[in-house]
């Protein structure tokens, strides 16, 4: 039986004490004093020692215990990056243009979880710097049991208006793995969930995630927890008051132009290659230009269309060009599309949306027809509660009820390319637990459209702060 010492150097004490202190300071910051049973084993590692912990990686063989050294130093580096993005900070590429020009496609950030508070994971079992996929075998990179309810720790800060915001896609709860986009609900808004479910070759399973584990977006925060939110003709109102439009907000404009514009007078309008479409072609076939308004030129001809999104530096910088003959914002009714709700027909669209109420959390409201049709999946999926409709009585988790009260507080994320964006009036509200950090820092930026060579790094960009 091994002897208790009752002795330890004073080296042991002071790596206990450290270590200790370390750990009493983040046990008090995840508020849960549960994990404060941890520092018995603090005590065992650096003093008492009664359990062999290094014991694994003891060899006679020297190649075996080289193995076991770098296996020691794997598993170390990968606790660490696994704390750093859970707490810290974590990595974030822009995926699409639903922020230019305030952030690119092809920007890599730094994203801080302490500016929010980070959250305690859902999913604690996950594998560091994987969402919720791993590439190549497609299989889910995290465990469904335990599940930890939210709890979000204390940060240096809230969310405040206008923020630009990394959070968990709320739509995402509910996937068809192989057409992600649109979401689920839009899905069986379009084909019907029958549909969905019997054509798995095209569609494929059906799956549900964890709120840590849904896609991560980014966009601005319009709208706060309590506001009346309304679009009228492209301009966001909060609360009647016209709102503060980004610096760098971007509208689909349809610029006619006698001749196709060369590489150099797109970049001076800042305009990606992906961006450069083709609206109508001119020539004798003039039913859009007819639709928008644009008569034939001198020879009897229709010009070329180009749809275009520019800022209203750019649109000013596109009227000086010869070959520009006009310039108009994209009217909504051409390309029309679904809208939150996608399950109850409101009339709202893209550029006149709303007024609507954005929940705060205490907040009461009457369970009516309009707001069952606006709130429900507030209701259900994001605050976990039964909600049915029987013979004209709202039940509320089996229990008739004519009102309810918001546990969460909700905001209205919008992408700055308002024309390209699906924001918040595609999928709705974000509920407070979907807040995943703030991006601080732009450590890279690759433009696609350039080689290496030729601007495919914009170093103007690089370790640049994110600035509202």
């Amino acid at each position: 039986m091994k002897k208790f010492p009752t002795q330890f150097p004073k080296k042991q004490w002071i790596k206990f004490a450290i270590w200790g202190i370390l750990y009493t300071l983040f046990a008090i910051w995840m508020r849960n004093l549960w994990l404060l049973l941890g520092l018995f084993v603090l005590v065992d590692i650096f003093l008492t020692k009664f359990v062999p912990w290094g014991a694994w990686k003891k060899s006679k063989n020297p190649k075996v215990q080289n193995m076991l050294e770098w296996v020691d130093d794997i598993l170390f580096a990968l606790i660490a990056v696994y704390l750093i993005n859970l707490f810290v900070f974590q990595n974030y590429q822009i995926p699409s243009s639903s922020l230019e020009k305030s952030l690119l496609v092809g920007d890599y950030l730094f994203v801080s979880k302490l500016s929010y508070g980070p959250r305690v994971p859902n999913t604690p079992l996950s594998f560091p710097l994987v969402q919720n996929t791993f590439p190549i075998t497609n299989s889910k990179s995290y465990s469904d049991w335990p599940h930890w309810d939210y709890k979000r720790v204390a940060g240096l800060g809230e969310v405040k208006r206008n923020d630009i915001v990394v959070f968990n896609f709320p739509a995402g709860d509910t996937v068809a793995l192989k057409v992600q986009n649109p979401d689920y609900y839009t899905l069986i808004a379009q084909h019907g969930r029958e549909a969905i479910a019997l054509n798995k070759s095209y569609f494929g399973d059906v799956i549900y995630r964890p709120v840590d584990k849904r896609e991560n977006y980014v966009k601005r925060c319009i709208g706060m927890p309590g506001d009346s939110l309304e679009v009228r003709d492209n301009q966001v109102y909060i609360n009647g008051v016209a709102g503060e439009n980004p610096k760098e907000m971007q509208l689909n404009y349809l610029v006619e132009v006698s001749s196709v514009l060369s590489d150099q007078e797109f970049r001076l309008l800042n305009v990606s290659r992906e961006d450069q479409n083709l609206f109508a072609e001119g020539g004798t076939n003039g039913k859009w230009h007819a639709f928008l308004g644009i008569p034939a030129n001198e020879e009897g001809m229709y010009n070329m269309i180009l749809q275009l999104p520019l800022t209203q530096e750019m649109v000013e910088k596109a009227k000086k060009l010869p070959k520009v003959k006009s310039i108009r914002v994209e009217p909504e009714s051409i390309f029309s599309s679904l809208y939150y709700p996608v399950d109850y027909p409101t009339g709202w669209g893209r550029d006149n949306y709303g007024p609507i109420w954005i929940p705060k959390k205490g907040a009461t409201i009457e369970l009516t027809e309009w707001n069952i049709g606006l709130y429900h999946r507030c209701i259900r999926n994001y605050e976990n509660n039964e909600l049915e409709v029987k013979n004209g009585t709202v039940y509320l988790n089996g229990q008739p009820a004519t009102t309810y009260t918001f546990q969460y507080d909700y905001y209205w994320m919008m992408g700055d390319n308002r024309h390209k964006s699906a924001d918040s009036r595609s999928w709705g509200f974000v509920p407070e637990d979907h807040v995943v950090g703030k991006p601080i820092l732009i450590w890279l930026s690759l433009d696609k459209d350039r080689s290496l060579f030729d601007g495919g790094i914009r170093w103007g960009r690089m370790f640049r702060m994110v600035h509202k």
